[in-house]
Parts: C-alpha cells; structure tokens; sequence
C-alpha cells in the first residue's frame, strides 16, 4: 500500500504528516501539539461553524449527529457510547486503514474530544484489521476515558452502523433494523456515537486549531479536506488528501480513460468526459475512491464481479438481500456475456425498484446506485454485447474482489 499527497493541491498535510512510519506519540505531539479539553460546548460550537461532515459514505453534519447523541444522553439518563469505525469493509478502499497506521494518535485524539462533547462513559475503536498496533498506541497514552479495540470479522457490512453497535455489544455483526436508532439505543442499549475514523482525526484537528482553520481548506459550501483512495491501472492504489472542489483530473490521469468508479462499491459509474468536469465534492465521494477504467476493459464485466461480491456479502436476513441481489447479480452476468440478453435490462430496472429502500440496511439500496450507474454509463457496450461484440481488449479484472468469493 502507498500513501501520500500531492505537492500542488494548495493545501499542506493534514490527517497524514511526510513519510510512511506510524507517528509515535512524541513524534504526534510535535506534530499537531497537546490535545486541549476545553469545555464541552465550545467544542460542539466549533464543530458546527467548521462545517466537518462525515467521511464514512453519508457525509451528515457531525455537528448534528454529535448534539443527537448528547441529547439523547440527557433524556435517558445514560452515558453515551462513543464507537470508532474502522472497519472498512469496502474493498478498494484504503484510506481508513492508512490513516490508522500512519496517525492513530490523531484518531484517538478524536475518539477523546466526541466523548468529551458528548458526555460519553464507554469508548470503542473497530477495526478489521491492525488491532495489535492500536493497542500498542493506546499503551502509550494516558486519556481520560480508556479506549478499548474491538476486533471485526471481515465483511462488507461489518462496518454498518448498527452492525456495529450490535457486535461490539455481543451479537453478530450484521445489520438491524434502526428502529429507534443506534444514536438513541446502540452499545449495551446506550445512546451510541459511531462516526468514521478520518472524521474523527479532522475532530481532533478542529478542537486543537479551530473551525476558521478548518475551513482555509476546501470550499465555502464544502469545507475541509478528505483523504481519497485512487486506483490507477499498473498502479499500487494511493491514498491522497485533497480539498472539497478540487478538480478530478488533478487525482486521476483521464486520457485513456472510459469511465470513473466513484465512491466505491456503493458508488456510482461515470463516463470519462463528465468526470473531466466535476471536482471532489461529499455528495459523490462516497467511501473516497476514485477508480480509473482504461478504454480497452469491459465495464460491464468488472461491475457483474463486485455485483457477485455485494450479494454474497449481504447479512440474508431479508428479501432484498436474500433474493433480490443474487437474482441482480445473475442477470448482470448475462448482460456481460456477449450474446443474446432477452429481458434482462427490464428485469434489472424491475428488481433494482423493487429491493430498493426496502432493507434493514441500505446495502440493497448501494447495489441498486451501481446498478443503474452501469447501465447508463456502459449502455453502448451492453449494445454491443446484445450483438454477440465485445469491445474489450483486455479482459484482465481491474477493481479488488475478496479471493474467497
């Protein structure tokens, strides 16, 4: 794995500092100072006037989410539970784990200003992978409010909100129905924080610098920076941090490029030549990937395998899941099978509106955005497919799909 930044993004480093080593405590704390602990409410004031929103796919004011969870506190009379999401079960994401090998201190710094603001009496960092060199940064600190790791299964929805306040309180983590929500009843039935571990870490900045700092990143409507994970073909995958309206060809080379994956497996297609126009924006950039397809691959076969993906990776605890996805996922191989294709364009637009909205999560609702993404971007080559033609040159797999599917 690479991690770095780019020169010329107008920006100096912010969650990831020069070179690739961890940075100890010492080394953190010359790099970004003492955490303060100032007063509850001036932190919330400055996280509301920063604009920070999360970075774990939904991109919702954490201002908001952090106030939900103190208030919920005080109407239950039950400390809050503060759950860091490390989980990162999107497979072509890195950004996550790159953030908690090279700054996990500026991650747990985080973890102790949401459970300063929201009164929190339980904090949890969750992750799939690197527990034993968080202990090893946890070891070295002395906060507040101990912080313990919580070890995942690997799965693409381990990482769900309420998957994840289901498992860190004993059960298996797959996904409920949030009803009420994981803010008013999660961990052990407390009202339940869960953010993302790179919004935790902008958290720490903002206690530490401010909301005007913050916000010298970025654009008025969309301040701050995010860290993107990009994948080039014939390139180890490199996880930047850019600023919020940064052009998108200033991450991704799109001469020779056909389309654009954006936001991950939950994300969206987009033709090369309307990506040359857009910028990275938290309405889109989803889990923060950027994924380049070369003119000469098949779009339609690398969207079938993540498909194939997705339906293994549903918890199967309801129709749209159960059913719908797999019978998705079938009729997209069809579709990328050069040959005859009968009704499966209809069948797809059918079954992704009927699986729609309709889970106890929103995995159903993610595949369906991919879906529909595929069959507009690639519409030409599913023409072409129709007439036994493929236009592929090389039919190498391009985008991380787990071996064991």
């Amino acid at each position: 794995m690479t991690a770095t930044t780019f020169p010329d993004l107008h920006m100096s480093p912010r969650l990831l500092g020069p070179g690739t080593a961890p940075a100890d405590l010492p080394v953190h704390h010359q790099r970004h100072g003492p955490l303060p602990h100032g007063d509850p409410e001036a932190v919330l004031r400055a996280v509301a006037e920063s604009g920070l929103t999360g970075r774990g796919g939904a991109a919702f004011p954490t201002y908001r989410k952090l106030v939900a969870v103190a208030e919920a506190g005080r109407r239950t009379g039950r400390a809050p539970v503060v759950v860091a999401n490390g989980a990162e079960g999107e497979p072509v994401s890195r950004k996550d784990r790159t953030l908690l090998h090279r700054s996990p201190h500026l991650v747990l710094d985080g973890v102790q200003v949401a459970a300063h603001a929201v009164g929190a009496g339980e904090a949890y960092v969750a992750v799939e992978d690197g527990a034993t060199w968080l202990e090893s940064a946890l070891a070295q600190r002395t906060d507040p409010l101990p912080v313990q790791v919580v070890r995942l299964p690997k799965s693409f929805l381990s990482g769900q909100t309420s998957a994840l306040a289901r498992f860190v309180s004993g059960g298996p983590a797959r996904p409920t129905h949030q009803r009420p929500p994981v803010r008013e009843r999660g961990v052990h039935r407390a009202p339940t924080l869960v953010q993302n571990v790179e919004t935790l870490a902008h958290l720490a900045l903002i206690a530490r610098h401010g909301a005007d700092w913050y916000r010298t990143a970025g654009t008025p409507a969309q301040p701050g920076s995010a860290l993107c994970t990009l994948h080039v073909p014939g390139h180890e995958p490199l996880v930047v941090e850019a600023p919020y309206g940064l052009p998108l060809a200033r991450l991704l080379p799109l001469e020779g490029t056909a389309a654009v994956l954006v936001g991950g497996y939950h994300g969206t297609w987009i033709p090369a030549r309307e990506a040359a126009r857009l910028a990275v924006d938290a309405s889109y950039l989803g889990a923060g990937v950027l994924a380049a397809l070369p003119v000469g691959r098949c779009g339609l076969a690398e969207t079938a395998r993540v498909l194939r993906h997705l339906a293994l990776q549903s918890a199967g605890q309801c129709g749209p899941c159960l059913n719908g996805l797999p019978r998705i996922a079938g009729a997209f191989r069809t579709l990328a099978a050069p040959g005859p294709q009968g009704t499966v364009r209809h069948d797809l637009a059918r079954w992704s509106g009927l699986v729609e909205g309709r889970g106890a999560c929103h995995h159903p609702d993610g595949t369906v955005r991919l879906v529909r993404s595929a069959l507009t971007t690639f519409a030409a080559e599913a023409d072409a497919h129709a007439r036994g033609l493929c236009t592929a040159t090389d039919h190498t797999p391009l985008l991380p799909v787990p071996e064991e599917n």
